[in-house]
């Protein structure tokens, strides 16, 4: 007798025509064991039936029975097959609504049941013709949620009119005359809303991501800005406080130069006393040793020989005076003064020159903008005047009655800068003007009309402003530096040779585009007829 406890293969559970796990198995007359399915389909192609194992003939076709004890084996046998074969829920995935304990991956969801089904839990379904009716889709979570409140039925259908969800009774009552179409239909249209969404979305994610990269481009300039801020003020403190210590030393150096010519005099005043005293002790001597002679004919004759006295200084008259030092500090603190001053301007002009000329911008002129008078080089970054009128196209841009001339670019935010020569002029007008400026007629050049500019005419040196604001002139200035700093409202002019600040105007407002502005000035028969270039910054100048 065989052990009860002997164990059973997948082998002795499947049937011989389809290899698997036997599906409501019956048996033949023969005694061999087959699916339903199986069996029935071999024998309606079959002209003779037979057994597909022993090849038993039957003369007529056999009725099939079902051994019902082997039919339970194999259900219990197959169910533990598709339990082990099955997976368990993952988190975001729908589980089975039937698995108890360790539940099972849902494969189907019923719209009827309103449950979900692992496979195991969903035979029903495919075998019951009842279940076989029932609407199963992929599976869903939450069923419930997709049933009407108002009419406990699916949600198939959506309303365009109110954009909800709604089933089949809801278009008969509330949303009667309102456009609906089904949830599939409405599906594709929001999800091609969805691309452009997403697109939108992924560009504002971009913008943000570019938004963030300035800003850490700003602080990584900002960082680099405040070392190099920090360095040259360590050079121009250093630089000063050298010229502190100079001073003081030579405060000192002069100080003890008078008090040792004091001590010189002196020393030399009673070298001289001394001497007198000794000359005048031995005149003394002599007397005395004269006074104790008796001898009448000597003393008379030595007497003669002190008759004049040895020569000496009048006294009376001499003094040794202290040196004063009243005013001494304070000439030296008025030389420390002056000597700071100039130093402050070149160290901190040089220093702010450095960091302004980073901002340099490739501009050149526009000739629409330039008066007839004007003569433009090829490259458009020279400008002269001459006499001859040009015969030129009618241009609202153009200057009509002032020898100016814009450049091409122009500038609404930020920072920029740029150098013009200025060699061998006599006079000449430059910096930036707005876009809206008055450019037919007379101009009066000001902040106030939209011009921002410096003037040079022989002997004096001027920031257009009202009143005009007149400037220490340098001599042998050379190129001049515009730095423009939109946003701060900020207009500073620089001598580039001499590499010292010379004017900035503080709260200009900017509204509007700005352009670099030159002018040239008439050439006065020749003596100004040199061209205002502008020049590529060098900052090792």
């Amino acid at each position: 007798m065989a052990c009860a406890n002997a164990p059973w293969s997948e082998e002795n559970f499947s049937c011989s025509i389809c290899l698997d796990v036997f599906s409501s198995p019956v048996s033949t007359p023969c005694g061999h064991n087959f699916c339903r399915t199986c069996i029935t389909k071999y024998w309606d192609e079959q002209v003779k039936y037979k057994c597909p194992v022993c090849n038993e003939l039957f003369n007529t076709r056999p009725d099939l029975r079902v051994n019902i004890l082997f039919s339970e084996m194999v259900d219990r046998f197959g169910t533990s097959v598709r339990v082990k074969e099955q997976p368990c829920v993952e988190p975001a995935e729908v589980p089975c609504d039937v698995c108890t304990g360790t539940q099972l991956k849902a494969v189907k969801s019923c719209l009827v049941c309103f449950i979900s089904y692992c496979r195991t839990h969903l035979e029903p379904h495919q075998r019951v013709t009842v279940l076989k009716k029932h609407r199963l889709v992929e599976p869903m979570d939450r069923l419930e949620d997709r049933m009407c409140k108002i009419h406990d039925r699916l949600l198939e259908l959506f309303c365009q009119t109110e954009q909800v969800c709604v089933c089949q009774y809801c278009t008969e009552t509330d949303h009667k005359s309102h456009p609906v179409v089904p949830l599939k239909e409405e599906y594709e249209v929001k999800t091609a809303q969805l691309g452009k969404i997403e697109s939108e979305v992924q560009q504002m994610i971009q913008e943000r991501k570019n938004n963030i990269q300035e800003i850490k481009d700003t602080v990584k300039r900002s960082k680099a800005d405040a070392d190099r801020e920090i360095a040259d003020g360590v050079q121009v403190l250093t630089a000063l406080m050298r010229c502190i210590e100079k001073c003081q030393d030579d405060l000192n150096q002069m100080v003890k130069e008078r008090l040792k010519s004091t001590e010189k005099q002196a020393e030399d005043l009673i070298k001289e006393l001394e001497q007198e005293i000794e000359d005048l002790t031995n005149r003394s001597s002599e007397v005395k040793q004269l006074s104790h002679t008796k001898d009448h004919l000597h003393f008379l004759q030595a007497f003669r020989s002190l008759k004049d006295p040895p020569p000496t200084r009048d006294w009376t008259t001499v003094e040794v005076r202290p040196p004063s030092y009243v005013g001494t500090l304070r000439r030296s603190l008025d030389q420390l003064e002056e000597t700071l001053n100039m130093e402050m301007k070149k160290l901190c002009g040089a220093a702010e020159l450095k960091r302004v000329q980073q901002y340099e911008v490739d501009v050149t002129l526009d000739p629409d903008t330039a008066h007839p008078n004007l003569i433009l080089s090829q490259d458009g970054r020279q400008v002269h005047h001459v006499d001859v009128v040009k015969e030129l196209s009618e241009n609202s841009k153009r200057f009509t009655y002032h020898v100016y001339v814009l450049t091409r670019l122009s500038f609404s935010s930020g920072r920029f800068y740029f150098e013009v020569q200025v060699k061998d002029k006599t006079s000449w007008r430059l910096g930036v003007a707005r876009e809206s400026i008055k450019r037919i007629g007379k101009i009066i050049v000001t902040p106030e009309t939209g011009y921002w500019t410096l003037y040079f005419d022989k002997d004096r040196l001027v920031f257009r402003d009202n009143p005009a604001v007149r400037l220490p002139l340098r001599a042998d200035l050379q190129k001049v530096g515009v730095f423009v700093d939109y946003d701060e409202g900020l207009v500073s002019f620089y001598d580039v040779a001499a590499r010292v600040h010379i004017f900035s105007a503080t709260g200009c407002t900017f509204s509007e585009p700005v352009y670099p502005f030159l002018s040239p000035c008439l050439h006065e028969g020749g003596r100004n007829s040199a061209p205002l270039i502008i020049s590529p910054v060098n900052q090792t100048d």
